[in-house]
């Protein structure tokens, strides 16, 4: 039985006690009013943001980690639920309050933006392998839909900023190997000249894999240039480019051969030889000038992005997609409108997405007759309000209003089986309310907001197999409530959230004997989710840290009866554990050693809509040190880890209502690395 709401008001009444009364340490220079976070279009401080956000800081990213992908980060954010970092050709599975939670492959419904230009597409799917860890300075992450800010699939955002040169110019070069044949090898260049802020990052990755077939191969290049004109206006010009030559798919198998042979491979993936390669380049451009007076964002970017993959099955079974994306934006804000208490931010979004897609019969791995051609057009149009009042620096009143129009067009080239052609377009609306109030110790807020996510192109894909769209799929739409508290002083820093998510039409994933492997879509009746999410931090004064964070979730369906019949109200919402927590403990020298060691619990989950797949909890530990020293201009430093460190036989993804029972991806058994970095600086010991 699912557990009544009274039951998590409790928790919200007990937590929000404890830490009113921890945080009474906190004075008059309250560190809360240090943290500025841009994941709300502008840059403002947390304590006036009626939302749940997190940040996390470079040395939390790039500190001894493989930087193999988000989660190594973002492990301890409260809410997201992270899995499949070894698989990349799947991408990594992310889930924020239950978004996300449906997607089979890359990331559905939270936006991600890196340095202001969107990684999600305007059909709402994301992947994450142009994102390069190795020059990332700060990720944020806003919880919770977020429609009346970005628009389509946002049902939270995860926003990556990239360094900029430091004011003494330098070069770096790194090196790293493990275990299952991991290689890393970095090359970093910055600097600042004049007005002009510079750097550049090279990187390459090599890894064999745990499983049989899984090998993985990638190159990245990531720069960041800013111009300043003047002191008030400057212009980021942002270049990625990334070649990912090969990335095999060792797919999902059943519980009994993931418990004989955990490492192996799913025989019709070998034997059709599954995985992807591709290559994209991403240009955008920011545009900023900050007044006292006003604030102005300009946006443009471009992105190409060349894709194969072949899915183990005959008919369709390869894919070849030549993708174009791009977009505009603009917003303008009122730091002062009628009144010094109030702002006023007004803008617009243009973006565009131009896919040519063609399916050709997998032989084998062989790539055989053209079976399928056809070229996919979305255009995401939206407009937004945005603003806030403050009134005697005590309380902050928000509000925000967005409309959305997404447009799918598609024009079937492959007229054998006669022409498919045609067009979705969908209209929605979502708006935002909040209030903060500040107490002297911290920040109690309430908030509501509204969000909405359109199928993708993806997974507007027939069942029958036939080209065009799948005309019965509608958006989910989502209605998000929340309360929460937000404290800190010099050495700590406290959050707690309760929320309640109303959502209709939500987007469910299922399987057909016809397409193994391929997923479609379909809509649920409704559904709801109800969390709490808390997260306490410690800096000590002699070089140790703490972070622990929890979350209690119960995601369920209300009404769900599917195309077949089956009806699955009052189940749970399959890929997400109740119980999830994090904790880290953490030591740093002021001679330049620095060590932590981490734990990762999952709780048990459901791999299926009928609730009768069940995945065992797990609890997985990792360790990493490193030693920074200085010799002369150069900054040395050697690091280590050690994966699983108790060697917990644990899945790193969960295949969502895959057919035959094949739901398991078995994640590596305790594994080492080690690695060694060196930055030249033109100035001795800066």
């Amino acid at each position: 039985m699912r557990s009544p709401l009274v039951s998590t008001l409790c928790y919200f009444v007990a937590g929000a006690a404890c830490l009113v009364a921890t945080a009474g340490v906190a004075d008059e220079d309250d560190p809360l009013d240090e943290i500025v976070v841009t994941a709300s279009r502008l840059a403002t401080l947390n304590r006036n943001t009626p939302r749940s956000i997190s940040v996390v800081t470079k040395d939390r990213i790039q500190d001894g980690t493989q930087l193999l992908a988000l989660d190594e980060a973002l492990a301890g954010v409260p809410g997201l639920y992270m899995q499949n970092r070894y698989n990349f050709s799947q991408d990594l599975r992310i889930s924020l309050r239950g978004f996300g939670a449906r997607s089979s492959f890359g990331i559905r419904g939270i936006r991600i933006l890196v340095d202001g230009i969107p990684e999600t597409l305007p059909d709402g799917q994301t992947q994450v392998d142009s994102i390069d860890l190795g020059s990332a300075k700060r990720i944020e992450v806003l919880r919770g839909p977020a429609s009346s800010l970005y628009g389509n699939a946002s049902g939270g955002v995860i926003s990556v900023v990239s360094e900029l040169g430091d004011s003494v110019p330098f070069a770096e070069m790194g090196i790293a190997v493990g275990d299952y044949g991991y290689e890393r090898y970095q090359i970093k260049v910055g600097g600042q000249t004049g007005k002009l802020d510079y750097l550049v990052n090279a990187s390459r990755l090599d890894l064999d894999g745990y499983r049989d077939h899984s090998i993985a191969k990638g190159s990245l290049l990531n720069s960041k240039i800013r111009f300043r004109f003047t002191d008030a206006d400057e212009l980021i010009v942002a270049l990625n480019l990334t070649d990912q030559p090969d990335a095999q798919d060792p797919g999902g198998i059943d519980a009994t051969q993931a418990a004989a042979d955990p490492s192996s491979a799913r025989d019709q993936n070998v034997a059709f030889d599954a995985g992807e390669s591709l290559n994209q380049q991403r240009l955008g451009l920011v545009y900023q000038k900050d007044t006292h007076e006003s604030f102005l964002r300009l946006r443009n970017y471009y992105v190409w992005r060349d894709f194969s993959n072949r899915l183990p099955f005959t008919g369709g079974g390869a894919v070849d997609l030549d993708r174009f994306f791009y977009g505009v934006g603009a917003q303008y804000t009122f730091r002062q409108f009628l009144s010094p208490a109030v702002s006023l931010t007004v803008g617009t979004d243009l973006d565009r997405q131009d896919d040519d897609r063609k399916r050709f019969d997998n032989n084998a791995g062989v790539i055989g007759n053209l079976v399928f051609d056809q070229r996919e057009q979305v255009d995401s149009n939206g407009v937004y309000l945005q603003g806030q009042w403050q009134l005697r620096d005590i309380w902050t009143f928000s509000a925000g209003l967005r409309y959305d129009r997404v447009g799918f067009d598609v024009v079937d080239r492959f007229l054998i089986d006669g022409d498919d052609s045609g067009n979705v377009r969908f209209d929605e609306v979502s708006s935002s309310l909040g209030v903060n109030r500040r107490n002297g110790v911290g920040v109690f807020f309430a908030s509501y907001s509204s969000g909405f996510e359109t199928p993708t192109t993806t997974e507007l894909a027939n069942p029958d197999g036939s080209g065009g769209f799948n005309s019965s799929l509608r958006p989910q739409t989502a209605e998000n409530y929340e309360i929460g508290y937000k404290a800190s002083s010099q050495t700590m820093f406290l959050e707690f959230s309760l929320f309640h998510i109303n959502l209709e039409s939500e987007l469910i994933p299922f399987e057909l004997p016809a397409f193994p492997g391929r997923t479609f879509y379909s809509n649920a009746g409704s559904s709801s989710r109800t969390g709490v999410e808390t997260a306490i931090s410690w800096q000590g004064s002699r070089g140790f840290r703490a972070l622990l964070s929890y979350t209690w979730s119960d995601f369920g369906f209300d009404s769900f009866v599917d195309d077949n019949g089956e009806d699955f109200s009052g189940n749970q919402l399959p890929g997400l554990p109740q119980h999830f927590a994090f904790l880290s403990l953490g030591y740093a020298s002021q001679n330049g050693l620095s060590a932590s060691f981490e734990t990762n619990y999952s709780g048990s989950l459901f791999a299926d809509n009928t609730n009768t797949a069940r995945v065992e909890s797990y609890l997985v530990s990792n360790i990493r040190a490193s030693y920074e020293f200085n010799l002369g201009r150069w900054l040395v430093r050697p690091y280590a880890g050690i994966n699983n460190v108790f060697d917990e036989r644990y899945n790193d993804n969960i295949r969502i209502n895959a057919f035959g029972g094949r739901y398991f991806e078995p994640a590596p058994d305790r594994n080492i690395y080690v690695g060694f970095a060196a930055r030249f600086r033109s100035t001795p010991g800066t």
